[in-house]
């Protein structure tokens, strides 16, 4: 079911079957397919986090949680992923939302514009720290989280919320935070739908973050903010919060807006299959350390570098679909195609610290030298078809200077939903992301541990292995 299929019907009651579904997740079995494909988004965001741990988003947030809170104990005190160090519940699950986020390595769901690991795994296992929840219970919690995350931007319209200005990204991981932690605290249908409520008065974010050049709001949009605003829902809920009633249905609610009413909203979306049909098939894992659309462009250029000399390029035209003047002319590093060309060109390889970096983006003469001569353009052929599913694909040409061209053409990489990763390939992007932080051994052991997560009888082992 999609919003071009199904209409805006503001007359199909939600919020009941919503708030009786996340009540329900700890006891409900999900398939041994989404299972595992929960397990390898776990073990994903993980990963992200240990890699991420050191760079100026998570330092910042850290800095600002253990300011607010930090060193503590007591049965509300929760630690800030891939450290040592706690803060208060809320504190530390912004911290490490923060964390995952902090680079262009988390996962994804292009079908929504959301990145959901980071936002709904910092929550889920700040509660189940302070909750004392078995490895089974967070897989379940975290898939919930997804569903809401990946689910809620479709049912109130993609094109709604970009034509209004309200950046999907911070939404749909409010609904996740909130629906993870709601599971986790066992809380009773009845008082899910006041979580609902305050998740509504919450929703936020705008597509400024687009102008974002360190990371830094952007990872506060689509990680953070949505990961503290969604904790919070679930646990003034919990404290007796109350407000309006089944607040997703109310004629005067929210969601029953113009603003969702008209375009592509599709509230039947929430619940359609709600259950038994999963949001993660549709969740994509980024194989290179980038933003979602260049990854194309980027695995075209490795595949091109045994076929030509860097030092004789002249120049390189990259052709792709959608929002290609973004890719061209973005401030930040990892989602610059320019950038990532040239430095893919020089260094014969795409290393992950140099993908995020502003010095070398910025001062590197080498660099800016290869950029100039990089240009992107759009090409319509590759856009998908009015109602097909949104595709990310790209043309390199490299021109060399003896007047030979090289091509290579990837119309979709390795990780999209169209053509998901393996979990061999998952397992071995992990070794790659945690090996250089924590060593091969622990690397190893964070990624058996999540091999066997519904064996585990406490989740906190997961925190332990990351921890440094």
């Amino acid at each position: 079911m999609s919003g071009a299929e199904t209409p805006f019907d503001a007359s199909i009651p939600v919020s009941a079957t919503l708030s009786a579904y996340v009540a329900g997740v700890l006891a409900a079995e999900p398939s041994a397919e989404y299972r595992e494909l929960g397990r390898l988004h776990v073990l994903d965001t993980l990963a992200a986090m240990v890699a991420c741990r050191d760079l100026e988003p998570a330092v910042l947030a850290r800095a600002y949680a253990l300011g607010l809170s930090g060193g503590g104990g007591g049965p509300n005190a929760a630690t800030i992923l891939g450290t040592s160090d706690k803060a208060s519940l809320v504190d530390a699950t912004f911290a490490s939302a923060m964390t995952g986020h902090a680079a262009e390595i988390n996962d994804f769901i292009p079908s929504a514009f959301v990145q959901p690991g980071p936002p709904v795994l910092a929550a889920a296992l700040a509660v189940a720290e302070t909750r004392g929840a078995t490895g089974g219970e967070l897989l379940r919690a975290v898939m919930a989280g997804y569903e809401l995350a990946g689910r809620m931007p479709k049912a109130l319209g993609v094109g709604n919320l970009r034509r209004a200005g309200i950046a999907n990204h911070g939404i749909g991981p409010l609904f996740g935070a909130a629906t993870a932690a709601a599971v986790l605290l066992r809380l009773p249908a009845e008082t899910i739908e006041h979580v609902w409520t305050y998740c509504a008065q919450q929703a936020s974010g705008s597509w400024q973050w687009l102008l974002d050049v360190e990371h830094i709001e952007k990872a506060f949009v689509f990680a953070g903010m949505g990961a503290r605003d969604g904790l919070h829902a679930a646990l003034m809920a919990q404290a007796g919060f109350r407000g309006v009633r089944g607040a997703l249905d109310h004629p005067g609610g929210w969601m029953r807006s113009a603003l969702f009413r008209d375009g592509d909203g599709d509230r039947a979306y929430l619940i359609d299959e709600l259950g038994t049909r999963s949001e993660l098939p549709l969740t994509a894992f980024k194989r290179f350390p980038v933003g979602g659309p260049t990854q194309p462009a980027v695995e075209a250029l490795l595949a091109l570098l045994p076929r030509i000399d860097s030092s004789q390029v002249r120049a390189v035209r990259i052709e792709m679909p959608g929002r290609w003047e973004a890719f061209r002319d973005a401030a930040m590093p990892a989602l610059n195609l320019r950038y990532l060309a040239a430095i893919i060109l020089i260094d014969r390889r795409l290393d992950f610290v140099a993908a995020q970096s502003l010095a070398r983006m910025a001062q590197d003469p080498q660099v800016s030298d290869l950029m100039r001569r990089v240009e992107i353009v759009h090409d319509p052929d590759q856009e998908a078809a009015p109602g097909e599913p949104r595709t990310e694909s790209a043309r390199v040409i490299v021109q060399l200077t003896d007047g030979r061209k090289e091509t290579a053409y990837v119309p979709h990489v390795l990780g999209f939903p169209s053509h998901p990763m393996s979990p061999a390939d998952v397992e071995a992007k992990a070794m790659d992301l945690m090996t250089p932080a924590l060593g091969e051994a622990p690397a190893e052991a964070v990624v058996a541990a999540v091999r066997g997560l519904e064996d585990l009888t406490d989740s906190r082992t997961l925190i332990d292995l990351i921890r440094r």
